[in-house]
């Protein structure tokens, strides 16, 4: 199968459910830490310029939820700088392939399932982005 790295943030739930459908349909990972990732402008656009600026953000972080970051009315620079100052605002996980280099952004099941195969294993299925439910908690990064 491929091998990816997989940027996520430590605790994340959701980001522990889609490593685990990665690796239950064949993949290993190199897991590291989005968070400690010492991002460049060059590095973080290598994943996000194909996207839509919206797109490049979070929608669960708590400064966008709580209206803070309106990712809709930011032109590129001025997401990219708030970006590179608070990690938390990316949405995640990025990954890259280390066959192609080929980048991709977010878990949308369908779409990860087209770029590297997810099989039909069940946990796969709606692996998705965010957290599985509004009671689930994850860890807080160290």
């Amino acid at each position: 199968m491929t091998h990816l790295v997989f940027f996520e943030k430590p605790g994340c739930c959701g980001n522990a459910r889609q490593s685990a459908a990665l690796r239950a349909a064949g993949h290993t990972l190199d897991r590291r830490n989005l968070l400690a990732t010492p991002w460049t402008p060059e590095s973080l656009l290598a994943f996000l310029a194909p996207l839509p600026v919206p797109e490049w953000f979070n929608r669960a972080a708590p400064r966008v939820k709580n209206g803070e970051v309106q990712p809709d009315t930011l032109d590129a620079q001025a997401a990219l700088a708030l970006l590179l100052q608070d990690p938390l605002l990316i949405r995640r996980p990025l990954m890259q392939r280390t066959d192609n280099n080929t980048r991709h952004v977010g878990f949308d099941t369908a779409a990860v399932n087209a770029w590297v195969g997810l099989g039909t294993n069940p946990a796969s299925v709606n692996t998705g982005e965010g957290c599985a439910s509004p009671t689930e908690r994850c860890a807080d990064p160290d």
